[in-house]
C-alpha cells in the first residue's frame, strides 16, 4: 500500500484537531503550560502545511483502486 502526502496530510491535520483539544485539557490541568501547548501546536501546523503543499504537487492518480479492484488484483 502505499502513502501519499495527501495520506499524511489528512492524518496530520487529525492530530493538530486532536492536540488542541488535549492540550487545552493538559493546560487546565497544570501538565503543560500554555507555551509549551502554543509550541506544539505550531510545529504540527507546520508539519500540516508542509504536506498540503506536497499533497497540492502529487499527481491525481487516473485510477482509483477500490477493495474490488484490490481483490482481483491478488
Amino acid at each position: 500500500m502505499t502513502i501519499t502526502a495527501a495520506d499524511k496530510m489528512q492524518c496530520a491535520e487529525r492530530e493538530l484537531k486532536y492536540r488542541r483539544r488535549v492540550y487545552g485539557r493538559l493546560v487546565e490541568r497544570g501538565k503543560m503550560t500554555t507555551a509549551q501547548a502554543e509550541r506544539e501546536l505550531e510545529v504540527m501546523e507546520a508539519i500540516a502545511l508542509d504536506y498540503r503543499a506536497l499533497a497540492m504537487e502529487e499527481p491525481t492518480p487516473l485510477f482509483i483502486e477500490t477493495k474490488r479492484t484490490l481483490k482481483q488484483g491478488g
